[in-house]
């Protein structure tokens, strides 16, 4: 059994799709933290130039803490905005990373069962115990790579029902401050 160029050929250009699949997915990313990031500091800055007028308005020093107090509910509502933004932003990235890595193990696992069943049927008579264990092998490790892989899923999905828990509470709890 000898490998053929065009197999060698086949798997390179596998490899260097999943490697721009991967760098497109990375650079998409990228960007969309940029621009969240320059959003956010956009928004801050012209937060800052209104609350600095609004302050220089201020009349006396019930009004000055007044002002000030009503600057931080906006403020931090936008900063648990762009808290989930980039965690969906990250939870996106991560998803595709996954995916990207499920198929190329998918088709490993594939080429590999391929290759030893070629070995199998040019092997020498009563070696196929020794193919039947590698397969076993092969199969469990499969299984407790799906099995991770869901822990993984549930994982995620737990933390991301956290987040979306505890971003409601607290914005519960600063509507309550804000209407005592």
């Amino acid at each position: 059994m000898y490998v053929t160029p065009e197999q060698i050929q086949a798997t390179t250009k596998a490899n260097v799709e999943a490697i721009l699949s991967l760098a497109s997915s990375q650079f998409a990313a990228i960007e969309k933290f940029a621009s969240l990031n320059a959003n956010a500091v956009k928004s801050v800055f012209e937060d800052s130039i209104a609350n600095a007028r609004a302050l220089a308005g201020a009349k006396d020093a019930q009004e000055l803490v007044s002002l000030q107090s009503t600057f931080a509910q906006p403020a931090f509502e936008k900063a648990i905005a762009y808290s989930k933004s980039v965690y969906e932003v990250a939870n996106q990235t991560s998803t595709e990373f996954s995916k990207v890595a499920e198929r190329r193990v998918a088709e490993w696992n594939e080429n590999f069962v391929s290759l030893l069943d070629k070995a199998a049927k040019n092997a020498p008579a009563g070696s196929d115990v020794a193919v039947s264990a590698v397969k076993q092998m092969l199969a469990a490790a499969n299984s407790a790579y799906d099995n991770f892989t869901k822990v993984a899923k549930q994982a995620t999905e737990i933390a991301e029902a956290n987040v979306a828990a505890a971003t409601d509470t607290v914005k519960g709890m600063t509507k309550a401050k804000k209407a005592a």
